[in-house]
Order: C-alpha cells, then sequence, then structure tokens
C-alpha cells in the first residue's frame, strides 16, 4: 500500500511513480488534457544526453508513440508516451498496435476529460477500454487520485512479464490536478522462469534424435548472452539456425550455424529447408503470418515434423498452431542451459549446416540491378557492431533485411506489424538513448514523408542519425501487388516528391542526393564527418520492385539509369 507524504497534485505522483518504476525515457506531443504531468516533469528532463530522464517533443502523436516503442524495444523496459486525448490518442493507436504485435513493453497515456463529464459527449472524449481493448494488454482509467501509484505499478508489471506488450492509461483531468498524500509503491520484481530440467532433456532428446533440425529465434526478450548461449548450442549440435520476420539481431550473423531469415524478401532456398526440416525448436519467436508465408510453411510438412515451442509466453505464441512441445519459461535460462549441453553431432547434419550457411552466404553475396546491395553491404562494413539501423515498412526494407549483416542483439528496431513512417522515429529513440553510438534509418520515400517533419525534432533536441531515403517515386508493394493482380490498371501508387535534399536543410540537418553506390559512398563518410541529423536520397530505379523482381514499368525516371 501506498505511503503518506506531503500533499501532490496527482500528476506529480503519476510522474514519479513511474520514475520509481524505472522508466527513463517519455515522449510526447503536449496537450491541456495532461498539463500536471508535463508539470512534473520540469526539472527532471533536459535536452541533453545523459539525462536520467528524457523527454523527447515529437511533431505528431504517432511519430511520438513509435518513439517511446522503439525505446522500449531498444532497452526491454516501458518507455512512455503521452498524448492528450481523443484525436491525440488516435494518432498514437499505430504505436499501441505495433507493440502489440511486436511485443515491446510501451505505456500509452492518454489525457481524459474530467470524471463529472463523462457520457456527455464532452469535447473529444472516448471509452479508451473500448477502443484498445483488443490492441493492448491492458487498459485502465484512474478514478481515484490515491490509486495512482498502484496502477501505475500494476501497467509496468503488465508490460513487462509475460510476452510484454502495451498498456493504456488514461488520465481524467480532475485527477492530476486533485491532491493525495501517497507515494510511490515498489513494482513486482518478475523473476525470471527456468526451464526444468526435464524440459531441457526432452528439447535435447529430441534436437539429438533429428535428421534435419532447424533453430527459428525470435521475439523481444533476447540479450546478447541468451544470443551467445544459443549460438554456441546450435554450433555444438550442428543445427542451423533461421531468424523469425525482423529478428536477425537475435543471433550474431557471422555464427557458422547462421543461415538466414525467414519471412517477406527470405530466401526461397532456406524457406525449402524449413519446409523439409523434421523438427523444429522455436526459441521466443511468435510464428506469425510474415515468418510463415502466410501460415504455409506451418502446414507444409507438418506430418512428418516435431514442433517444440519455447518463450516467456509459450501459450500465447501458440495461437497460430499447436506445437508437438511447449515449455514457458526465460529465453535467457533456457540458453544458459542449452550451451552447457555437450554433443556429438553426425557428419550428416554437420554437413547440411554448412550447405546452409554456403548458400545463405550465396544469397547476400548476389548482386542486383542497381547499387542498393552495395549500399547496404558497404554500412555492413563500415559500422560497428553496435549501430542501430532502424527502417519502416516497405519493399525497400527488403534489401536491409537481405544484405546487411546484424551482430548484437537490439540492434534492429523494425515494425513487425508493417508501420510505415517507423523509421525515423526510432532512429530518435535510438539515437536519444544511445548517444555515440551510430544510428542510421532506412525509409522509402513514400514511408519517409509520413514522419518526415520529425527531422525537426531530431535538430531540436541534438542528436546524431543518418537517414537513408530510398526513392523510387512511389507506393512501391502497392505497385507491385496492382501489378500482379491488375496488370496495366495501376492507379493511386506514383508519387510526386519533394526535393528531399532542400527539405533536410530546411530543417537544419544536412543533405545529399546520389544516384549511385559510389556516391553514396562518399555521402556517407561527409554525413558522419559533419554529425547531427543527415539525409541521403538514394534515386532507384522503379523497375526494381524487389530484392528478387523487377516489373514491367516505362515511365522513365532518373536514377540507376
Amino acid at each position: 500500500m501506498a505511503q503518506t507524504a506531503a500533499p501532490a497534485p496527482g500528476g506529480q505522483v503519476f510522474v514519479d511513480s513511474l520514475v520509481a518504476g524505472g522508466v527513463e525515457f517519455f515522449s510526447c506531443v503536449p496537450g491541456e488534457s495532461f498539463l500536471p504531468v508535463l508539470d512534473a516533469l520540469y526539472g527532471l528532463t533536459t535536452t541533453v544526453a545523459g539525462a536520467s530522464v528524457r523527454l523527447v517533443t515529437a511533431r505528431h502523436e504517432s511519430a511520438a508513440g513509435f518513439m517511446a516503442e522503439a525505446a522500449g524495444k531498444l532497452t526491454g523496459r516501458p518507455a512512455v508516451c503521452l498524448v492528450t486525448r481523443g484525436p491525440g490518442a488516435m494518432h498514437a493507436a499505430i504505436a499501441v498496435h505495433t507493440a502489440y504485435q511486436d511485443g515491446t513493453p510501451l505505456v500509452l497515456a492518454v489525457g481524459q476529460i474530467a470524471r463529472a463529464h463523462r457520457g456527455r459527449e464532452a469535447f473529444q472524449e472516448m471509452d479508451y477500454r473500448s477502443v484498445f481493448s483488443s490492441t493492448a494488454k491492458l487498459v485502465v482509467e484512474i478514478d481515484d487520485v490515491d490509486r495512482i501509484p498502484e496502477i501505475v505499478a500494476r501497467a509496468l508489471h503488465v508490460a513487462t512479464s509475460g510476452r510484454p506488450g502495451p498498456v493504456v492509461i488514461a488520465l481524467p483531468e480532475d485527477v492530476l490536478y486533485a491532491s493525495t498524500s501517497v507515494t510511490p509503491v515498489p513494482m513486482a520484481r518478475t523473476l525470471p522462469v527456468s526451464p526444468s530440467q526435464a524440459s531441457v532433456r526432452e528439447i535435447v532428446e529430441i534436437t539429438t534424435s533429428a535428421q534435419r533440425p532447424l533453430i527459428i529465434v525470435g521475439g523481444s526478450t533476447w540479450t546478447d548472452q541468451a544470443g551467445h548461449d544459443i549460438r554456441r548450442f546450435a554450433e555444438t549440435h550442428a543445427i542451423p539456425i533461421a531468424a523469425a520476420f525482423r529478428s536477425q539481431d537475435v543471433i550474431d550473423n557471422r555464427s557458422e550455424s547462421y543461415v538466414g531469415y525467414l519471412g517477406l524478401g527470405g530466401s526461397e532456398q532456406l524457406r525449402r529447408h524449413a519446409a523439409e526440416a523434421d523438427t523444429w525448436i522455436v526459441l521466443g519467436a511468435r510464428l506469425d503470418d510474415p515468418t510463415t508465408d502466410g501460415y504455409a510453411l506451418i502446414d507444409e510438412g507438418r506430418a512428418g515434423r516435431t514442433i517444440v515451442l519455447t518463450g516467456d509466453d509459450a501459450a500465447q505464441a501458440s495461437q497460430t498452431f499447436m506445437p508437438d512441445v511447449s515449455v514457458s519459461c526465460s529465453i535467457e535460462s533456457l540458453a544458459r542451459e542449452l550451451a552447457t549441453v555437450p554433443a556429438a553431432p553426425s557428419d550428416e547434419r554437420a554437413r547440411r549446416v554448412a550447405e546452409l550457411r554456403r548458400e545463405h552466404l550465396d544469397f547476400v553475396a548476389a548482386d542486383e540491378t542497381g547499387g542498393l546491395p552495395q549500399i547496404v553491404r558497404h554500412l555492413r562494413d563500415v559500422l560497428p557492431d553496435d549501430a542501430v539501423i532502424t527502417n519502416g515498412a516497405g519493399n525497400y526494407t527488403g534489401w536491409v533485411q537481405r544484405y546487411f549483416e546484424f551482430r548484437r542483439a537490439r540492434t534492429q528496431l523494425a515494425p513487425h506489424n508493417g508501420a510505415m513512417a517507423y523509421g525515423l522515429p526510432a532512429a530518435i529513440a535510438a539515437a536519444a538513448i544511445r548517444p555515440g553510438v551510430p544510428v542510421v534509418a532506412f525509409a522509402g520515400d513514400g514511408c519517409f514523408m509520413m514522419s518526415g517533419n520529425e527531422l525537426a525534432t531530431a535538430v531540436q533536441h541534438d542528436l546524431d542519425l543518418t537517414v537513408v531515403v530510398v526513392n523510387n517515386a512511389m507506393y512501391g508493394t502497392i505497385r507491385m501487388h496492382q501489378e500482379r493482380q491488375f496488370p496495366g490498371r495501376t492507379i493511386a501508387t506514383e508519387l510526386r516528391n519533394p526535393d528531399f535534399v532542400a527539405y533536410a536543410r530546411a530543417f537544419g540537418a544536412g543533405g545529399w542526393s546520389v544516384d549511385s553506390a559510389a556516391g553514396f559512398i562518399d555521402a556517407f563518410a561527409e554525413a558522419r564527418r559533419r554529425g547531427g541529423v543527415n539525409l541521403i536520397e538514394v534515386l532507384t530505379d522503379p523497375d526494381q520492385i524487389t530484392t528478387g523482381a523487377r516489373l514491367p514499368i516505362t515511365a522513365s525516371r532518373k536514377g540507376w539509369a
């Protein structure tokens, strides 16, 4: 139960409770409905790197939500997005959906009308329980100022326990102004659940008896140590490791057991090997639609395949299918146990791993039309292991996923739910949280224009990051589907873009436009020397719609001619 202290407004108690629970990153678009919360942050925050509590003011609530969601991905701890009621909450709803599908701890705090005004269709009134019930782990409205510490502690616990996810807290305006003498209550400590020895033995026995096993890794609770331990287990037991969709940073991609990623733009050879595998050891991953090619991969070869599903919330992860063995436990604990298991793998399994690894290296070494493969490989070669790569959604992401090499946990910030506009806000969060670490955001031209105004945020907060805008003057993914389904009848997908260099420089950022890999290499070197916020526009061939396909588009455009 909360203790008593000198009376303080509810807004102050709310912030104190969040900070006591370990929250260090806040994002917001300010609103009059939560002014007491903003006042409580006064004095706790600064705009310079290294502050214990950081508040980043965004230009749009969707971007503010993405910043907080990305901060949760990066740290494994909840970040808080503050938005006003009604329109502010709806703009931020996309981040709640992202956090829910990606398994990211997030707190969305929404200003709310005064309690006495409920049910009158007051200005910007909404029922947030109804709005967010399908995309949040918990939706709660604080009706009593004395319960703020209890509800905040519960919200932080729910956001981080089991499979992490978002919580939404509605804050009635009169509750924030009301006084109370309660103080923060300790947040429940969630201890990792270690697997039983029987569970470990069964996983090892299933793995040992398999002829064509495959480890599939994913999820949001990985650490460098867990990745190292699973790499050791896989290499010792001659088991190939595939990453689930946008989970490539789980395992050091230099491992001889790493054979690529499943999902959009992945290798068809790896997909075939996954379908032919007689055993899947699924570690933390939710075998979602993109990872399984619309669930088809689960069904192919299912009759002769054993599936072991493990994770912090294996019951929820099994929503897409029913595994043969389910183990709910901490991934880090399970990885530690598996790393100590000795083995003498067969020569045949060792040859299979070597074959899959060779196919993966061939896949990422292949040259294609245009310079994007060379650009991404250049970044792979010059960036340090801890560099953070972010992206939104679109066909352009295929080149990043295929050609970059991730080596550390929590260095790939990408939305599993396919949210456009994510890359730049995520890069802002990464640059604010990890000053001194290189941050590169990828965005398509359509993707970037949905949040490009946040360049102003990055400049205002004196951040260091580079945005790579892949410009093919279209909504490429939709154009691809139109060309397949309605050839010759494309509509609404061509884009007329601004001068991206002038756009960037208008915010005080550096700007370059290139149409070759050599031009990009020079521009990126200059951007690193300059420091601060920079944008490099990469003009691309619109016919090269994905990493492996061209379209019959005849319109003449500059770039990669």
